[in-house]
């Protein structure tokens, strides 16, 4: 677990009708401004920890980012605290206008100002995947996240995101106190190695799926994409015209597919 995670704080706790004095974990949050070429392109709330990827996963999910080439270094800013440049190759060409997030954005918010499906689909092309995935690894994947949720078993407080590889092997999990950021922790994760695009992965999630989970999925090449909890319409929508397939309520023995349902077999 990222010991920067979480925090320890005072309270006090009312136990049938007592009050009691007791220490209890918190998961933190603090804002992380991301540079790009000395420009401010966002400032996100997030939980420190594995801010590379994150801020790595941002600029890819924005379409900014392309190939790991594409990146030279991240490195924190010596004017301050929560504060990352990237720094990124001389060719790589950057349009600050198109970015959506480039004010501010909350731990809750992902979707800040994005315009519609269609122009995400300029930028990224539609899943080609043809991996299946087996139904019984699928209902095993909400207990392997669960499992190596740490941060979330002392605090309560963050989302989990993972990628699993077709045979339910967990590759990697970030938690974050936004459901978007632990996403693009992950994604990040996946650029800074070299891996993309995961075309035979899946992204679980410990929340619901909204459209910018499934958008962030569809950058990274994942076809499929797995939630504890609901979907959005627009993630439905979204899921069905990227030919990706999205889970919703994987709980137990029981899932929803809502789009392309032939990849589960």
């Amino acid at each position: 677990m990222n010991d920067t995670a979480i925090v320890e704080t005072e309270l006090t706790r009312h136990q049938e009708g007592t009050a009691v004095q007791a220490t209890d974990w918190l998961a933190r949050e603090e804002p992380l401004e991301i540079r790009v070429r000395g420009r401010g392109v966002a400032v996100t709330m997030r939980t420190p920890g594995h801010d590379a990827e994150l801020a790595c996963g941002f600029l890819l999910t924005e379409g900014m980012l392309h190939e790991r080439r594409d990146v030279i270094e991240v490195a924190p800013c010596p004017e301050g605290e929560n504060i990352l440049n990237v720094f990124l190759a001389p060719t790589v060409p950057v349009n600050f206008d198109e970015l959506t997030r480039h004010v501010f954005a909350s731990s809750s918010c992902g979707l800040c100002g994005k315009a519609t499906i269609d122009s995400v689909h300029q930028q990224f092309p539609m899943a080609t995947s043809k991996t299946r995935f087996n139904p019984n690894v699928l209902r095993s994947l909400p207990e392997h996240l669960r499992a190596a949720q740490e941060g979330f078993e002392k605090s309560g407080g963050l989302h989990a995101a993972g990628i699993f590889d077709a045979s339910g092997h967990l590759l990697v999990l970030r938690e974050d106190v936004g459901r978007h950021n632990a996403v693009d922790k992950v994604i990040g994760w996946g650029f800074l190695n070299g891996l993309l695009p995961l075309t035979e992965h899946v992204l679980m999630v410990s929340g619901r799926a909204s459209f910018e989970i499934v958008q962030k999925a569809l950058a990274a090449g994942i076809a499929v994409v797995a939630a504890v909890s609901a979907p959005s319409s627009l993630a439905v929508e979204f899921a069905r015209e990227s030919n990706q397939t999205l889970i919703g309520f994987l709980r137990g023995s029981n899932f929803n597919i809502y789009s392309h349902p032939d990849r589960i077999s």
